[in-house]
């Protein structure tokens, strides 16, 4: 009998305007310009991706791994929601949780304690549900002797743990998480991981973005890799990772 389905990708194409390949910062137009100018039609748009297509079964963990600008957070942010494709169809089944701008929705003049409500209401929960939680949300965070200061106090650090520590406490049915190891210290990247693996022996279908084949091959079982938009590999995380490992240090 097949496995359900929780995302498919069929066939998936996204382009963006010319003047975005700026969006991703210095480093990555830098590192990636070459790519990204043969990507550009005569219409002003490049290729994000071009013919992007696997699936994810329900319960599975999929990592997604590359260089900077090769496509994982528009894959992320189509499978979300937030981005449409140009050509192509994405389908998904189940509640997503987008663990993608941490903190985004926060307020900087709010303390932590009403950012929790505020972020959590905007990531669907009742003020019922926040209150019952509250205690474990801040708990997880370790912010405890901040949680009534202003957040434009915190650190980038801190705001990414607030953020991630509201994320992980809505009972996802799908998780989409970017990069959310590399904020803060060493302990907390291992909560991180922790929380993301209880996610998983649970049920909860993860996708998982990171630079490092250590994390992807320590929680997925399989991994698509990208360059340029195109996919490069799509198999086995340990496999696909100890490749990727080995052309990058080529």
């Amino acid at each position: 009998m097949s496995r359900p389905v929780a995302i498919r990708f069929h066939g998936v194409t996204k382009y963006f305007r010319q003047e975005n390949i700026f969006s991703a910062g210095l480093k990555s137009l830098v590192l990636n310009l070459p790519q990204r100018v043969r990507h550009a039609s005569h219409y002003g748009q490049f290729c994000a991706l071009d013919g992007i297509s696997f699936e994810v079964f329900k319960g599975e963990c999929l990592g997604a791994i590359g260089r900077n600008g090769s496509g994982k957070s528009t894959t992320l942010g189509l499978i979300a929601g937030v981005l449409r494709p140009s050509h192509g169809s994405v389908e998904t089944q189940g509640h997503i949780c987008p663990l993608l701008e941490l903190g985004s929705g926060f307020h900087p003049d709010l303390s932590g304690a009403d950012n929790i409500f505020l972020n959590g209401v905007l990531l669907g929960m009742t003020r019922r549900e926040i209150r019952a939680k509250f205690d474990e949300i801040v708990a997880f965070s370790e912010l405890e002797e901040f949680l009534h200061r202003p957040l434009r106090i915190y650190s980038s650090g801190m705001v990414a743990r607030l953020g991630f520590s509201v994320a992980v406490h809505l009972d996802p049915e799908i998780l989409l998480v970017d990069e959310v190891l590399a904020v803060g210290d060493l302990a907390f990247a291992n909560k991180c991981l922790a929380k993301m693996k209880s996610f998983r022996e649970r049920g909860v279908t993860i996708v998982f973005v990171s630079h490092s084949p250590d994390a992807i091959m320590s929680l997925c079982d399989r991994t698509i890799w990208l360059d340029a938009g195109k996919m490069v590999d799509y198999g086995d995380a340990r496999e696909v990772c100890e490749e990727y490992r080995r052309v990058m240090s080529c």
